[in-house]
């Protein structure tokens, strides 16, 4: 198997990073550059049409992408931890959560990276009231989580899953475009200080 991926601070590559990190496990990986459009060769197309890293390359030449999925295949090749639940009502629960953290904080940082961030202003045509609306989106989602998090320990059942890893590498990415989580949700962030220091050496 290869692994076709980018450098930390990447979001979705670290989030598949992390759950390597919380297995024990160690995949051979290709790393692409971002910066020089790397992901958009012809030699990256015809291995993932989308275009898109991380993406996980098997031994017969087929193609896993997207990060849960990748996750999940790897998952049910090494069960030891489990990320993703051991009964049907636990997966669903992990599946539930992974869902609502891409859609209510995924979807609006995305507008507020592809809108609002110089970074990206030379790949769209920039639209600052829309980053000014995502922000405001994923502020009040934030508050949502820090209310469903409040006297529980982890986002899904009684351990750490791959809800907490997809919530994770969201929140720090956010924090790196100026978008930190706010010093009044504190269920938020003492559940943030248990997944730095069950998942990370340090922050990123």
């Amino acid at each position: 198997m290869m692994m076709w991926t980018a450098p930390d601070p990447a979001p979705n590559p670290r989030r598949v990073r992390l759950f390597l990190g919380a297995k024990g496990l160690t995949i051979p990986e290709t790393s692409l550059s971002l910066l020089r459009r790397e992901h958009k060769s012809a030699e990256t197309l015809a291995r993932n049409p989308r275009g898109q890293v991380p993406f996980l390359e098997l031994d017969d030449g087929r193609v896993i992408a997207e990060t849960v999925s990748i996750c999940r295949y790897l998952d049910e090749l090494y069960p030891d931890p489990p990320l993703f639940g051991t009964t049907p009502l636990a997966r669903a629960e992990t599946d539930m959560w992974i869902r609502r953290v891409e859609t209510a904080l995924g979807i609006p940082l995305s507008l507020a990276w592809q809108h609002g961030h110089p970074l990206t202003a030379g790949l769209v045509a920039q639209i600052p009231a829309m980053a000014d609306q995502a922000r405001a989106r994923f502020a009040e989602a934030s508050a949502w989580f820090d209310t469903q998090l409040n006297g529980r320990q982890w986002l899904a059942g009684d351990g750490l899953t791959m809800a907490d890893i997809t919530l994770l590498s969201t929140l720090d990415f956010a924090t790196l475009i100026g978008l930190p989580i706010a010093d009044d949700l504190a269920s938020l962030r003492a559940w943030h200080a248990r997944a730095t220091a069950a998942l990370v050496a340090e922050p990123k």
